[in-house]
């Protein structure tokens, strides 16, 4: 028996989609989104119920003439350093990349239903569903696997990774953390709501803040840098524990570490904006630590953006000031004529690309890192978006084409798929590859071969 049921969208755009009840909903579901003209969505019913696409049409309320909507997300994609996921329309997720770093889902591709968050560790992904259960996958090791706390992950509302394991804030309050438990991956910092912060993991990676727990009251936001934790509070003053070398002591500038509005971290040092917009650095020299030489010329900052051994400052007249690592960007006197007007700074490992208020970019630092975009300069016009992998840049020009230019292995060569690469709307990027999302919600991957397989 057949029956016609009328599929509309939020904006109102309607379609009479016909199916038979032996049919299962996904059908239904693709019918609808081809009458549409749309990409993958969720369908609900009358009742605003998610109706499950692997169950036969007639063992659901549907009948025939009701009255369905599809509801269609935003795709959201998110990268770990191998590997790639993106949350579809229709709450489902599609992966990408090295199959041992989480681009292989096969394993729980049907548990991955209604997804409403994914987080990544350096190997592994971690999915929060609209029942707030959580599915993993990728590295064991390092967060992929989570039988062993599975019983508690219930009612999740948020989950924070760091380099090899993960952490889920419960309803309640608590957390559970899960994943690497002996070189510093299971370190985390987190804020009450009393504005107290408490850690916990490595003590030589930030996990013990014994030593100044009493100071960490009224905590406003954390960052972190490799093996260390900076905490600024709420009357603006700074926090620091963990290894030194990485930030972890501040005490040779405490005394500056005042109304303190904004920190940036490198692999090793920690970058504060003050309220008067000058900036106070610490930690590693050789990593952005040390801004003497500049110190002069940082007033009135507005942004920070930091690689692993530099540091870029976006300042109010809209030119940019660097220190760090000459090699990494750290020294940009190539082309500080150039740096005028700067709109957003994008940083790779150790090279820097920014852009201009026309819309074109300028480049600088190390040649194989994606330094210098000579190659593609003429190009790069009306740019919106700039994405980086660890060696390699892609920008989005303003009529939905990208542009790429860096280590052609790490996705600095796009010229294989760059027919496809058409109406873009986002771009993703992990350690050797990007994913564009197109109009359609399509994705197009390029870059290192590991990473490169949709699955």
């Amino acid at each position: 028996m057949w029956i016609t049921v009328a599929v509309g969208l939020l904006s109102g755009k309607t379609a009479a989609v016909k199916a038979s009840l032996e049919d299962e909903v996904g059908t239904l579901r693709r019918r609808a989104q081809i009458a549409l003209g749309v990409g993958r969505g969720r369908l609900v019913d009358s009742s605003g119920n998610l109706l499950d696409v692997r169950v036969p049409i007639t063992n659901t309320p549907i009948q025939n003439g009701d009255s369905l909507t599809l509801q269609i997300n935003k795709v959201q994609a998110l990268v770990s350093h191998f590997a790639g996921a993106a949350i579809l329309g229709d709450g489902s997720v599609v992966t990408w990349g090295a199959a041992d770093g989480g681009g292989d889902s096969s394993a729980v591709q049907d548990q991955l239903r209604n997804v409403q968050q994914v987080n990544a560790t350096r190997a592994a992904f971690a999915a929060i569903l609209g029942d707030g259960s959580v599915v993993t996958w990728g590295d064991f090791t390092e967060g992929g696997d989570s039988n062993g706390v599975k019983d508690q992950l219930k009612t999740v509302q948020q989950i924070q990774a760091s380099w090899g394991a993960f952490a889920a804030i419960l309803a309640d309050g608590s957390v559970v953390s899960w994943g690497l438990r002996d070189c510093g991956g299971d370190t985390f910092a987190a804020i009450l709501g009393d504005g107290a912060a408490v850690t916990w993991g490595n003590a030589a990676f930030g996990g013990d803040s014994s030593a100044v727990q009493d100071q960490l009251k009224t905590a406003q936001q954390i960052q972190a840098s490799i093996y260390a934790f900076a905490a600024v509070l709420g009357d603006g003053s700074v926090v620091t524990w963990g290894h030194a070398d990485s930030g972890g002591d501040s005490s040779a500038v405490q005394d500056q570490l005042k109304n303190v509005q904004q920190i940036q971290a490198t692999v090793n040092a920690f970058a504060t904006i003050l309220r008067d917009g000058s900036i106070v650095t610490l930690g590693d020299a050789d990593h952005g630590g040390c801004s003497i030489a500049v110190r002069s010329q940082l007033k009135a900052v507005q942004q920070i953006q930091a690689n692993e051994c530099a540091c870029a400052a976006i300042l109010g007249d809209g030119s940019a000031v660097t220190w760090g690592a000459a090699d990494g960007g750290g020294d940009s006197t190539a082309v500080q004529d150039q740096l005028k007007a700067v709109q957003h700074i994008q940083c790779s490992r150790r090279a820097f690309a920014a852009i201009l208020g026309d819309g074109s970019v300028v480049t600088w630092g190390h040649v194989d890192f994606g330094g210098s975009s000579i190659a593609v300069q003429s190009k790069l016009k009306n740019v919106q978006q700039i994405h980086a992998s660890a060696r390699a840049f892609a920008a989005l020009v303003g009529d939905g084409s990208v542009v790429t230019w860096g280590d052609d292995v790490r996705g600095g060569d796009s010229n294989a798929v760059q027919d496809q690469l058409k109406n873009v709307q986002q771009i993703q990027a992990c350690t050797g590859t990007f994913a564009a999302i197109l109009g359609d919600g399509s994705i197009v991957t390029w870059g290192a071969a590991y990473c490169d397989r949709i699955s």
